[in-house]
């Protein structure tokens, strides 16, 4: 985040403090408990301030420069400073808490050395900031907070967890069973959107859990230690009955189910201080999250097909996000879109009951824009309603929800116009759900309320008033207001008469001065009527713009209709706490009714999206993810399209049970391989979100999974290596896939020797065939992997075909031409010192490659496996090694690592360990004289 650069940290203003104020304030700082976590603002009211490490943080991030840095107090006592200002430190909380998961946000107030924490927030929990965070933004993401209770008995981990959500005021409870890289918990903090985790911190001690530490960081999760003893859920049924909406009966019941998440449950409602606020009191609803209703996203996934927004996007089409948010409401569509996109479907009814939706907008232009027209005018109901709880509550939430309340008959209407083939489920899903909200007992009744008792005509001022007649005493005082404003106004006249001065023209009549009720005139008018000035009148204040004066008449009624008007605000105060309350008791039907317009509002965008690209999205054919296959004719990767002056090239991919189940995809680099398989994750990720895909034609079998292992990303940043990271995500494949996912695996094996590489790639492609038998496109640089699809006949049943992404080289000019079209058949030429020379390498270095790779390299006839296709890339070579010599070989190899692992080396010397290596070496260079394959280790 860029917040400003070092001309921000020089208008500044500076921290002015006297030698006593400065040593108690240093002393109050010092006193403060560490926190690391932590960034500490202090309220100066015009500014504020930060001290210590938080201050270096803040000149370094935010003002790119220490010289922001000032120093309170002197010697070895004092402090480093930096002053913020409201602008400034507005976009800091946005950062500290949206964007960054790695510190929290406290605001204190004050003064001297007496200092009051009045705000913390965390990126889990962020309202006590929601009116900074989001005065002028809207709210894309429902920040969820979650508590985990891991328990390991006999090589197996439950994971017990709590969430809550609480801009929906919504609580939720799992229970699992993990593997050792915690892939279901992975997808679980992906699914939920969370940004912050508790877990007790007995914890950190356990090298079992170092695995889900990763798993949090790669998600970007604040990790939050708390004592164990806090994972109790001794009163929980109490606790969870005083704040759930309804009896406490249904909550005894649900808690039964579960075992070690209500420790994690107790723990969170402890944590974010839920029993502390008395509006959260039956506002509150509980869930159990099911696994097995979402296809399960882990963080390599989301990162590799693009799904959520980041920083570093150089337009909003970079992300799936970014580019299916055509959302019209303030807010409510966007988080959908968001929660949406991190919970694809599993349930074939339910995805195809969106699908219809979306055909059903996008077949009827006038629904479609009729619909967003009246979107655009509704405000973020959501937040309001989470408004409406707070005690610091008043008009402005009232009259917005109001203003989208009386929208809702025109949306109604709307849909009711529709009479397509669709008209039945829309009636079912909206129609009749709005009409059942919109009666006399509930949102009527709002509206109703709304319309007596608060002034609408005043909205046009800008002004929130309760309307006068909806109190008996206010109208009193409303009257008696009134009748002294007449008398004012009358006595006005009459002073007007008395000193032969126009009304309001020559003499003026101010209030809410400091003097309150007052005449004014000009200099030059005084000079006419000082006479009757001095005998007659008051004179208040002489300056250059006129003369101020009163008379005890004035004074006397000026100071009634003051009292009256303070009466006026207490009533009306009163009167606006209870219409708020009252407006609180329709929060169950101010959120079903955003939860409509919400989904409207998604469905809209994705048929507004399927309708306004270049080439129009077409609706995907669902099958059962153990029936049919995924056949995607004319496929296109939606993100990579949008982008200016790209002429995308669609592509076939036909995922075919028993033909072409597992494809092995090579090709030279910048041909479009990855391009291609993460097209295909993309492409099936929006069919079961519901959306409509960018082919021609598209059968789709669920998947309950996608896995990606498609490049390493920042994990040098976390201290991973390139080469370990490529390993973890590969583990969490081969443990986590089942048949029914989809697997996608970009040159797998690169980030070690070549032997090693390619060893790691066959052994892990044969498990993937053999074992997970998932559809997989496994993108690679070894051409030796082609040979799986002839020469492992126990394979064949799940069906292992070669693709290749096509290219052509000049025969005169050498130079190489990308097709970006992937065809059948193997490609077993590297293309690497060709498009080293597109990338301009120095002539001789490319020379001296070229001899290079002949001398490492045989060549013979071309090869004679190409899947029958006569129509292979690139001049055909083969090593020396057949296909039988490597499976044999390879067999060889692994006995040897299996006998050498087996030593007992711990309880050797070196002497014996030498004798016993030395041993199975000359074992396994004798069987080597027979195998050419295992000679090349010699």
């Amino acid at each position: 985040m860029t917040a400003g650069d070092s001309p921000e940290a020089n208008k500044l203003p500076e921290l002015k403090l006297d030698a006593r104020q400065a040593q108690g304030f240093i002393s109050f700082f010092k006193a403060l408990p560490a926190d690391p976590r932590a960034v500490r603002f202090f309220d100066r009211r015009d500014y504020y301030t930060v001290h210590g490490e938080n201050a270096t943080f803040i000149a370094r991030t935010y003002y790119h420069t220490t010289t922001a840095l000032r120093q309170l107090g002197s010697g070895s006592e004092g402090i480093s400073s930096v002053s913020v200002s409201k602008n400034m430190f507005e976009a800091i909380a946005r950062d500290l808490l949206l964007e960054r998961t790695d510190h929290t946000l406290e605001l204190y107030e004050g003064s001297g050395s007496n200092w009051n924490l009045t705000k913390t927030g965390t990126p889990g929990n962020v309202g006590s900031f929601e009116d900074i965070l989001f005065a002028n933004n809207d709210m894309q993401d429902s920040p969820v907070t979650v508590a985990m209770f891991p328990v390991f008995r006999e090589n197996q981990c439950t994971v017990g967890l709590g969430f809550v959500d609480m801009t929906k005021r919504k609580l939720g409870t799992v229970e699992f069973l993990d593997d050792s890289q915690f892939t279901n918990t992975e997808s679980v903090l992906i699914a939920l959107g969370c940004k912050e985790c508790l877990l007790p911190v007995e914890c950190g001690r356990s090298t079992e859990l170092k695995a889900l530490y990763n798993s949090l960081s790669r998600c970007n999760v604040l990790l939050t230690e708390r004592k164990k003893s806090e994972f109790k859920s001794r009163d929980l049924v109490q606790d969870l009955g005083r704040i759930i909406r309804g009896s406490v009966e249904p909550v005894r019941d649900f808690l039964s189910g579960f075992d070690y998440a209500l420790g994690a449950l107790g723990a969170l409602i402890s944590y974010v201080e839920l029993l502390a606020d008395d509006s959260n009191y039956g506002n509150f609803t509980i869930e159990k999250y099911n696994l097995d209703n979402y296809m399960r996203l882990d963080y390599a996934a989301v990162r590799a097909l693009n799904v959520l927004e980041s920083k570093t996007d150089l337009n909003k089409n970079f992300s799936l996000f970014g580019l299916m948010n055509r959302t019209c409401t303030a807010g409510m569509g966007k988080r959908l879109l968001n929660r949406w996109l991190k919970q694809p479907l599993l349930d074939v009814h339910e995805i195809i009951h969106r699908l219809d939706l979306v055909q059903a907008f996008v077949e009827d232009a006038e629904l479609r824009q009729g619909l967003r027209q009246h979107l655009k005018r509704i405000s973020d109901i959501e937040r309001l309603t989470h408004a409406l709880k707070k005690k610091t509550a008043n008009l402005p939430p009232v009259i917005k929800l109001y203003q989208s309340s009386i929208r809702l008959p025109y949306i109604r209407d709307v849909l009711e116009h529709y009479e397509g083939q669709f008209s039945s489920l829309i009636r079912k899903r909206y129609s009749e759900p709005l009409n059942f909200w919109m009666d006399e007992e509930r949102l009527n009744k709002f509206i109703a309320l709304v319309e007596v008792s608060v002034d609408l005509d005043q909205l046009e001022n800008g002004e929130y008033m309760i309307s006068p007649g909806y109190d008996p005493n206010l109208a009193a005082l409303k009257n008696e207001l009134t009748a002294i404003e007449q008398q004012i106004n009358d006595l006005h006249k009459q002073a007007a008469n008395d000193l032969d001065l126009s009304l309001d023209k020559a003499l003026k009549l101010e209030k809410g001065t400091q003097f309150g009720h007052a005449f004014r005139i000009t200099k030059k008018e005084e000079q006419k009527v000082r006479k009757k000035l001095t005998n007659h009148y008051i004179v208040l204040e002489t300056r250059k713009d006129g003369i101020k004066f009163t008379n005890s008449k004035l004074k006397k009624l000026g100071d009634q209709y003051q009292k009256l008007l303070s009466d006026y605000t207490s009533c009306q105060k009163g009167i606006v706490a209870r219409v708020v309350d009252t407006s609180a008791t329709f929060s169950e039907v101010f959120e079903a009714v955003a939860a409509i317009l919400a989904e409207i509002d998604v469905l809209l965008s994705f048929a507004d999206l399927a309708t306004s690209c270049p080439i129009p999205y077409v609706r995907p054919d669902i099958t059962p993810s153990d029936q049919g296959d995924i056949i995607l004719e004319g496929s296109r990767h939606p993100c990579v399209e949008a982008q200016d002056g790209v002429n995308f090239i669609p592509n076939d991919c036909k995922l075919v049970r028993g033909k072409s189940w597992f494809q092995i995809i090579t090709g030279p680099n910048m041909g479009g391989k990855s391009t291609f398989i993460r097209q295909v994750g993309v492409n099936v990720l929006m069919a079961q979100v519901g959306c409509f895909v960018p082919c021609e034609r598209a059968t789709i079998s669920i998947r309950d999974c996608i896995f990606s292992r498609v490049g390493a990303g920042d994990c040098q940043l976390r201290g991973v290596s390139t080469f370990m990271q490529e390993m973890l995500e590969t583990a969490s494949i081969l443990k986590g896939a089942s048949e029914k996912s989809l697997i996608i695996i970009d040159e797998l094996g690169r980030g070690t020797s070549t032997y090693d590489g390619f060893g790691l790639a066959w052994a892990i492609c044969e498990h993937l065939v053999e074992v997970t038998r998932a559809p997989t496109l496994f993108a690679t640089h070894f051409h030796e992997l082609t040979s799986l699809a002839h020469d492992c006949p126990n394979l064949s049943s799940v069906g292992v075909a070669n693709y290749h992404v096509g290219a052509h080289i000049d025969p005169s000019s050498r130079k190489l031409t990308m097709m970006y079209k992937v065809e059948p058949g193997a490609c077993d030429q590297s293309f690497g010192i060709h498009v080293a020379e597109l990338a301009n390498f120095p002539e001789d270095v490319v020379n001296l490659a070229r001899r290079k790779a002949e001398e490492l390299e045989d060549f013979s006839q071309p090869s004679n496996i190409s899947d029958g296709s006569e129509k292979e890339v690139g001049c055909k070579r083969k090593r020396v090694c057949n296909p039988d010599d490597m499976s044999s070989g390879a067999a060889r190899a692994h006995r040897f690592l299996e006998e050498f692992s087996a030593l007992p080396l711990d309880q050797m010397d070196l002497k014996q360990a030498m004798e016993h290596v030395c041993k199975l070496r000359n074992e396994l260079e004798k069987d080597a004289a027979n195998s050419p394959w295992l000679q090349q280790f010699f």
